[in-house]
Protein backbone atom coordinates (compact mmCIF):
# COMPACT_ATOMS: atom_id res chain seq x y z
CA UNK A 1 0.00 0.00 0.00
CA UNK A 2 2.91 2.44 1.12
CA UNK A 3 4.24 1.85 -2.56
CA UNK A 4 1.43 2.10 -4.11
CA UNK A 5 0.86 5.79 -2.36
CA UNK A 6 4.35 6.35 -3.51
CA UNK A 7 3.58 5.96 -6.66
CA UNK A 8 0.47 7.75 -7.57
CA UNK A 9 1.92 10.91 -5.68
CA UNK A 10 4.91 10.90 -8.26
CA UNK A 11 2.53 10.42 -10.87
CA UNK A 12 0.21 13.26 -9.37
CA UNK A 13 3.31 15.40 -9.45
CA UNK A 14 4.68 14.15 -13.16
CA UNK A 15 0.89 15.16 -14.09
CA UNK A 16 1.54 18.76 -12.46
CA UNK A 17 4.82 19.61 -14.35
CA UNK A 18 3.78 18.02 -17.71
CA UNK A 19 3.65 19.35 -21.01
CA UNK A 20 4.74 23.21 -21.86
CA UNK A 21 3.36 26.60 -22.84
CA UNK A 22 4.17 29.98 -23.55
CA UNK A 23 4.39 32.41 -20.56
CA UNK A 24 3.98 35.93 -20.96
CA UNK A 25 1.65 38.64 -19.25
CA UNK A 26 0.16 39.44 -22.61
CA UNK A 27 -1.14 36.06 -22.81
CA UNK A 28 -4.97 34.73 -22.10
CA UNK A 29 -5.28 32.62 -19.21
CA UNK A 30 -1.79 34.01 -17.86
CA UNK A 31 -3.22 33.08 -14.61
CA UNK A 32 -5.57 30.69 -15.15
CA UNK A 33 -5.41 27.57 -12.63
CA UNK A 34 -6.77 24.28 -12.06
CA UNK A 35 -10.20 26.02 -10.02
CA UNK A 36 -10.96 27.86 -12.89
CA UNK A 37 -12.64 25.55 -15.00
CA UNK A 38 -14.67 22.29 -14.30
CA UNK A 39 -11.59 20.68 -16.40
CA UNK A 40 -8.23 20.74 -15.84
CA UNK A 41 -7.67 23.78 -18.75
CA UNK A 42 -3.85 25.82 -17.51
CA UNK A 43 -2.66 26.82 -20.36
CA UNK A 44 0.25 23.69 -20.30
CA UNK A 45 -2.58 20.94 -20.82
CA UNK A 46 -2.36 19.58 -24.45
CA UNK A 47 -5.66 20.16 -26.69
CA UNK A 48 -7.15 16.90 -28.42
CA UNK A 49 -10.58 15.43 -28.81
CA UNK A 50 -12.27 19.22 -28.31
CA UNK A 51 -15.29 20.81 -29.42
CA UNK A 52 -13.70 24.38 -31.14
CA UNK A 53 -14.85 26.28 -28.14
CA UNK A 54 -12.81 24.37 -25.75
CA UNK A 55 -9.27 24.61 -28.25
CA UNK A 56 -9.90 27.79 -29.55
CA UNK A 57 -7.42 30.07 -27.62
CA UNK A 58 -7.26 27.65 -25.30
CA UNK A 59 -10.78 28.72 -24.16
CA UNK A 60 -9.04 31.23 -22.15
CA UNK A 61 -10.58 34.17 -24.11
CA UNK A 62 -12.73 34.97 -20.83
CA UNK A 63 -8.95 35.67 -19.17
CA UNK A 64 -7.85 38.28 -21.02
CA UNK A 65 -4.39 40.32 -20.73
CA UNK A 66 -4.56 43.55 -18.66
CA UNK A 67 -4.72 46.41 -20.93
CA UNK A 68 -1.27 47.64 -22.23
CA UNK A 69 0.42 44.31 -22.19
CA UNK A 70 1.99 42.95 -25.54
CA UNK A 71 4.50 40.82 -26.86
CA UNK A 72 7.04 42.93 -28.69
CA UNK A 73 8.06 41.71 -31.85
CA UNK A 74 11.41 43.22 -33.20
CA UNK A 75 11.46 43.43 -36.98
CA UNK A 76 14.49 41.43 -38.26
CA UNK A 77 15.56 40.55 -34.93
CA UNK A 78 14.53 37.90 -32.17
CA UNK A 79 12.10 37.52 -30.40
CA UNK A 80 13.08 35.67 -27.02
CA UNK A 81 10.17 34.03 -25.51
CA UNK A 82 9.77 31.72 -22.24
CA UNK A 83 8.50 28.46 -22.31
CA UNK A 84 8.22 26.04 -19.39
CA UNK A 85 5.92 23.28 -18.16
CA UNK A 86 5.08 25.52 -15.04
CA UNK A 87 4.45 29.58 -14.78
CA UNK A 88 6.82 28.71 -11.58
CA UNK A 89 9.60 28.37 -13.95
CA UNK A 90 9.62 31.47 -15.61
CA UNK A 91 10.46 34.95 -14.75
CA UNK A 92 6.44 35.33 -13.80
CA UNK A 93 6.72 32.88 -10.94
CA UNK A 94 5.47 35.52 -8.54
CA UNK A 95 2.12 34.98 -9.78
CA UNK A 96 2.66 31.15 -10.01
CA UNK A 97 0.45 28.62 -7.33
CA UNK A 98 3.77 27.05 -6.38
CA UNK A 99 5.91 29.91 -6.45
CA UNK A 100 9.44 30.06 -7.82
CA UNK A 101 10.63 26.43 -8.67
CA UNK A 102 13.27 27.84 -11.42
CA UNK A 103 16.78 26.03 -11.21
CA UNK A 104 19.16 27.89 -10.10
CA UNK A 105 22.19 25.08 -11.40
CA UNK A 106 20.23 25.22 -15.27
CA UNK A 107 17.89 28.86 -15.74
CA UNK A 108 17.00 27.59 -19.24
CA UNK A 109 15.42 24.33 -17.62
CA UNK A 110 11.65 24.60 -19.00
CA UNK A 111 11.01 21.55 -16.47
CA UNK A 112 12.98 21.73 -13.36
CA UNK A 113 12.97 18.34 -11.55
CA UNK A 114 10.97 16.83 -14.46
CA UNK A 115 12.75 14.59 -17.00
CA UNK A 116 12.60 15.61 -20.64
CA UNK A 117 9.51 13.43 -21.47
CA UNK A 118 7.53 15.53 -19.51
CA UNK A 119 7.95 18.38 -22.27
CA UNK A 120 7.28 15.33 -25.18
CA UNK A 121 10.91 14.57 -26.43
CA UNK A 122 13.79 11.91 -25.88
CA UNK A 123 17.02 14.21 -27.06
CA UNK A 124 17.42 16.65 -29.38
CA UNK A 125 16.77 14.50 -32.17
CA UNK A 126 12.92 14.27 -31.55
CA UNK A 127 12.45 17.45 -31.20
CA UNK A 128 10.04 18.72 -34.20
CA UNK A 129 9.92 22.23 -33.77
CA UNK A 130 7.13 25.18 -32.70
CA UNK A 131 6.19 27.77 -34.42
CA UNK A 132 4.57 31.85 -33.57
CA UNK A 133 1.52 32.96 -35.48
CA UNK A 134 -0.27 36.28 -36.25
CA UNK A 135 -3.36 38.15 -37.46
CA UNK A 136 -3.52 41.34 -38.17
CA UNK A 137 -6.70 42.12 -35.98
CA UNK A 138 -7.08 43.97 -32.64
CA UNK A 139 -9.86 42.31 -31.84
CA UNK A 140 -9.49 39.07 -30.69
CA UNK A 141 -13.34 38.05 -31.30
CA UNK A 142 -12.59 38.37 -34.84
CA UNK A 143 -9.82 36.23 -35.72
CA UNK A 144 -10.85 33.00 -37.37
CA UNK A 145 -8.28 30.01 -37.31
CA UNK A 146 -7.75 30.68 -41.05
CA UNK A 147 -6.31 33.94 -40.30
CA UNK A 148 -3.23 33.24 -38.27
CA UNK A 149 0.52 33.28 -40.66
CA UNK A 150 3.17 31.24 -39.16
CA UNK A 151 5.74 33.96 -38.82
CA UNK A 152 8.34 32.28 -37.46
CA UNK A 153 9.51 28.85 -36.79
CA UNK A 154 12.15 26.88 -33.90
CA UNK A 155 13.39 23.41 -34.66
CA UNK A 156 14.84 22.63 -31.58
CA UNK A 157 11.75 23.42 -29.21
CA UNK A 158 10.47 22.36 -27.24
CA UNK A 159 13.77 22.46 -25.48
CA UNK A 160 14.81 25.77 -23.43
CA UNK A 161 12.88 27.89 -21.63
CA UNK A 162 14.37 30.73 -23.20
CA UNK A 163 13.88 30.43 -27.05
CA UNK A 164 14.48 32.94 -29.67
CA UNK A 165 12.00 33.17 -32.53
CA UNK A 166 13.32 34.81 -35.63
CA UNK A 167 11.05 37.85 -36.59
CA UNK A 168 11.00 38.83 -40.60
CA UNK A 169 12.94 41.83 -41.27
CA UNK A 170 9.87 43.00 -43.37
CA UNK A 171 6.80 42.11 -40.62
CA UNK A 172 4.83 45.99 -41.70
CA UNK A 173 3.23 47.48 -38.57
CA UNK A 174 0.15 46.27 -36.41
CA UNK A 175 -2.83 47.83 -36.56
CA UNK A 176 -3.87 50.93 -33.59
CA UNK A 177 -4.53 48.26 -30.64
CA UNK A 178 -1.77 46.31 -32.05
CA UNK A 179 -2.14 42.33 -33.63
CA UNK A 180 -3.07 39.06 -31.79
CA UNK A 181 -0.54 35.84 -32.21
CA UNK A 182 -0.46 32.97 -30.44
CA UNK A 183 2.01 29.83 -29.84
CA UNK A 184 1.66 26.07 -31.56
CA UNK A 185 3.39 23.28 -31.04
CA UNK A 186 2.35 19.72 -32.37
CA UNK A 187 5.50 17.18 -30.26
CA UNK A 188 6.81 13.89 -31.88
CA UNK A 189 4.94 11.09 -31.12
CA UNK A 190 8.02 9.09 -29.97
CA UNK A 191 7.18 11.42 -26.31
CA UNK A 192 3.51 11.44 -25.79
CA UNK A 193 0.31 10.90 -27.51
CA UNK A 194 -1.20 13.08 -30.20
CA UNK A 195 -1.90 16.65 -28.78
CA UNK A 196 -1.83 20.00 -30.05
CA UNK A 197 -0.60 23.35 -27.53
CA UNK A 198 -2.03 26.67 -28.54
CA UNK A 199 -1.84 29.98 -26.57
CA UNK A 200 -2.87 33.16 -27.78
CA UNK A 201 -1.18 36.51 -26.72
CA UNK A 202 -1.10 40.20 -27.63
CA UNK A 203 1.78 40.93 -30.04
CA UNK A 204 3.03 44.49 -31.45
CA UNK A 205 5.46 44.63 -34.03
CA UNK A 206 8.37 47.04 -33.55
CA UNK A 207 10.83 48.81 -35.73
CA UNK A 208 9.10 47.96 -38.70
CA UNK A 209 10.29 49.05 -42.19
CA UNK A 210 7.43 47.69 -44.48
CA UNK A 211 3.72 48.47 -45.51
CA UNK A 212 3.67 45.33 -47.47
CA UNK A 213 0.49 43.04 -46.27
CA UNK A 214 1.40 39.34 -45.58
CA UNK A 215 -0.42 36.99 -47.90
CA UNK A 216 -3.62 34.92 -47.37
CA UNK A 217 -1.88 31.94 -45.70
CA UNK A 218 -2.39 28.49 -46.94
CA UNK A 219 -2.51 25.09 -45.55
CA UNK A 220 0.77 23.69 -45.32
CA UNK A 221 1.21 20.13 -47.25
CA UNK A 222 3.12 17.63 -46.12
CA UNK A 223 6.63 17.81 -48.46
CA UNK A 224 9.93 17.40 -47.64
CA UNK A 225 11.48 13.63 -46.71
CA UNK A 226 9.89 11.34 -43.92
CA UNK A 227 12.52 7.74 -44.30
CA UNK A 228 10.49 6.23 -41.40
CA UNK A 229 7.52 6.05 -43.76
CA UNK A 230 9.82 5.38 -46.59
CA UNK A 231 9.47 8.49 -48.03
CA UNK A 232 13.77 9.15 -49.12
CA UNK A 233 13.17 12.40 -51.19
CA UNK A 234 11.48 15.37 -50.68
CA UNK A 235 8.97 16.66 -53.44
CA UNK A 236 9.80 20.35 -53.65
CA UNK A 237 7.12 21.01 -56.19
CA UNK A 238 4.68 19.41 -54.11
CA UNK A 239 5.34 21.65 -50.90
CA UNK A 240 3.15 25.06 -50.05
CA UNK A 241 5.11 28.31 -50.81
CA UNK A 242 4.62 31.73 -49.23
CA UNK A 243 2.21 32.28 -45.67
CA UNK A 244 0.81 28.93 -44.27
CA UNK A 245 -1.23 28.61 -41.45
CA UNK A 246 -0.63 26.64 -38.19
CA UNK A 247 -1.57 23.22 -37.78
CA UNK A 248 -4.98 22.22 -36.73
CA UNK A 249 -5.44 18.59 -35.82
CA UNK A 250 -7.05 16.01 -34.13
CA UNK A 251 -9.67 17.99 -32.79
CA UNK A 252 -13.44 17.67 -33.09
CA UNK A 253 -14.11 20.79 -34.80
CA UNK A 254 -12.38 22.88 -37.28
CA UNK A 255 -9.14 21.08 -38.03
CA UNK A 256 -7.12 21.58 -41.25
CA UNK A 257 -5.06 18.96 -40.72
CA UNK A 258 -6.29 14.83 -40.93
CA UNK A 259 -2.72 13.28 -40.51
CA UNK A 260 -2.47 9.88 -38.30
CA UNK A 261 -2.18 9.27 -34.55
CA UNK A 262 2.08 8.16 -35.40
CA UNK A 263 2.76 11.25 -38.12
CA UNK A 264 1.58 14.48 -36.93
CA UNK A 265 1.99 17.44 -38.94
CA UNK A 266 5.30 19.38 -37.37
CA UNK A 267 6.60 23.07 -37.77
CA UNK A 268 9.96 22.03 -39.87
CA UNK A 269 11.10 20.96 -42.85
CA UNK A 270 8.71 17.96 -43.69
CA UNK A 271 6.21 20.67 -43.68
CA UNK A 272 8.22 23.45 -45.71
CA UNK A 273 8.91 25.62 -42.61
CA UNK A 274 12.58 26.62 -42.13
CA UNK A 275 14.05 27.12 -39.08
CA UNK A 276 14.12 31.16 -38.25
CA UNK A 277 12.02 33.56 -39.81
CA UNK A 278 9.81 32.94 -42.56
CA UNK A 279 10.84 35.50 -44.82
CA UNK A 280 8.61 34.50 -47.56
CA UNK A 281 4.88 35.80 -46.58
CA UNK A 282 4.36 38.54 -48.00
CA UNK A 283 1.93 39.80 -50.74
CA UNK A 284 5.10 40.59 -52.77
CA UNK A 285 7.37 37.63 -52.20
CA UNK A 286 6.51 35.56 -54.91
CA UNK A 287 6.15 36.55 -58.72
CA UNK A 288 4.13 33.14 -59.35
CA UNK A 289 3.04 30.64 -57.24
CA UNK A 290 1.70 27.43 -59.70
CA UNK A 291 -0.63 25.18 -57.26
CA UNK A 292 1.19 22.26 -55.56
CA UNK A 293 2.01 19.11 -57.21
CA UNK A 294 4.33 16.39 -57.66
CA UNK A 295 5.45 17.40 -61.10
CA UNK A 296 4.42 20.83 -61.26
CA UNK A 297 6.62 24.01 -61.67
CA UNK A 298 8.62 25.51 -58.95
CA UNK A 299 7.42 28.54 -57.74
CA UNK A 300 9.27 32.22 -58.97
CA UNK A 301 10.43 33.89 -55.70
CA UNK A 302 11.03 37.85 -56.12
CA UNK A 303 14.71 38.32 -54.27
CA UNK A 304 14.56 42.30 -55.02
CA UNK A 305 11.98 44.80 -54.45
CA UNK A 306 11.05 48.07 -55.94
CA UNK A 307 12.03 49.52 -59.70
CA UNK A 308 9.37 49.32 -62.86
CA UNK A 309 11.16 46.50 -64.15
CA UNK A 310 12.30 43.05 -63.58
CA UNK A 311 14.22 39.98 -64.36
CA UNK A 312 14.22 36.12 -63.39
CA UNK A 313 18.31 35.38 -62.32
CA UNK A 314 18.84 32.23 -63.42
CA UNK A 315 20.82 29.26 -63.98
CA UNK A 316 20.37 25.82 -65.41
CA UNK A 317 24.14 23.93 -64.68
CA UNK A 318 27.09 25.00 -62.97
CA UNK A 319 27.44 26.93 -60.15
CA UNK A 320 24.86 29.48 -59.13
CA UNK A 321 23.02 30.89 -55.87
CA UNK A 322 19.20 31.55 -54.98
CA UNK A 323 17.61 32.78 -51.26
CA UNK A 324 15.04 30.58 -50.54
CA UNK A 325 12.82 31.78 -47.34
CA UNK A 326 15.35 33.67 -46.33
CA UNK A 327 18.10 30.87 -46.61
CA UNK A 328 21.36 30.57 -49.46
CA UNK A 329 22.05 27.94 -51.65
CA UNK A 330 25.00 26.88 -53.54
CA UNK A 331 24.16 25.06 -56.47
CA UNK A 332 25.35 21.19 -58.33
CA UNK A 333 22.72 21.43 -60.28
CA UNK A 334 21.20 18.07 -58.77
CA UNK A 335 17.56 19.07 -58.03
CA UNK A 336 15.16 22.25 -58.64
CA UNK A 337 14.60 25.16 -56.40
CA UNK A 338 12.23 28.22 -56.37
CA UNK A 339 13.32 30.16 -59.13
CA UNK A 340 14.94 33.50 -58.26
CA UNK A 341 13.52 36.75 -59.75
CA UNK A 342 15.12 40.22 -59.44
CA UNK A 343 12.37 43.34 -59.75
CA UNK A 344 15.15 45.99 -59.79
CA UNK A 345 16.83 45.78 -62.99
CA UNK A 346 16.45 46.25 -66.04
CA UNK A 347 13.82 45.61 -68.53
CA UNK A 348 14.48 42.38 -69.97
CA UNK A 349 13.33 39.45 -68.61
CA UNK A 350 14.93 36.21 -68.73
CA UNK A 351 13.66 32.93 -66.24
CA UNK A 352 15.72 29.93 -65.09
CA UNK A 353 15.30 27.46 -62.22
CA UNK A 354 18.72 27.02 -59.65
CA UNK A 355 19.84 24.44 -58.43
CA UNK A 356 20.80 23.49 -55.40
CA UNK A 357 23.39 20.70 -53.30
CA UNK A 358 22.00 17.55 -51.76
CA UNK A 359 24.62 16.66 -50.32
CA UNK A 360 24.93 20.03 -48.16
CA UNK A 361 22.60 19.59 -45.49
CA UNK A 362 23.18 22.91 -44.34
CA UNK A 363 21.95 24.87 -47.09
CA UNK A 364 18.74 25.60 -48.94
CA UNK A 365 16.71 22.26 -50.32
CA UNK A 366 19.93 20.41 -48.74
CA UNK A 367 18.20 20.99 -45.74
CA UNK A 368 15.03 19.03 -46.73
CA UNK A 369 17.36 16.59 -48.33
CA UNK A 370 19.19 15.65 -45.35
CA UNK A 371 16.63 16.16 -43.15
CA UNK A 372 16.76 14.24 -39.90
CA UNK A 373 13.55 14.74 -38.41
CA UNK A 374 11.17 11.56 -37.53
CA UNK A 375 8.03 10.41 -37.52
CA UNK A 376 6.27 7.32 -36.31
CA UNK A 377 5.19 4.92 -38.92
CA UNK A 378 2.21 4.74 -39.78
CA UNK A 379 -0.47 2.27 -38.44
CA UNK A 380 -2.04 -0.14 -40.95
CA UNK A 381 -5.34 1.39 -41.57
CA UNK A 382 -3.40 4.87 -42.45
CA UNK A 383 -0.38 3.54 -44.18
CA UNK A 384 -0.14 5.46 -47.73
CA UNK A 385 -2.91 7.75 -47.10
CA UNK A 386 -0.70 11.41 -46.30
CA UNK A 387 1.21 10.61 -49.18
CA UNK A 388 -1.41 9.65 -51.55
CA UNK A 389 -0.39 13.27 -52.61
CA UNK A 390 3.23 12.27 -53.99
Amino acid sequence: MHALTLLATALAALHVQAHSAIWHPSMWGFNVSTNDYPYDNRPVVPLKNMSFQQWWFHNHLDHPPNAGDFFELPAGKPATAEIACNKGATSYFASADGGDIRNPNNPNDPCPGSPMQTYHTNGLDTLEGCGLGISYKSNVSSVQPEDFTIFSVNHTCVWTRFTDFQVPERMPPCPDGGCICAFFWVHTPLSGGEENYMNGFRCNVTGSTSNVALATPKVARRCGTDPDNQKIQAAPANCTYGAKQPFYWFNNERNNMFEGSFSPPVYNDRYNFPDGAQNDIFQDSYVDVPTPAPNAALPELRTAFGGNSSTSQSSSSGNSSSSYSGYSSSSNTTYATPMAHDNSSNNSSSTLVVSGSISDPTKGWGKIFAMSRRSRRLNREEKGRLWHMF
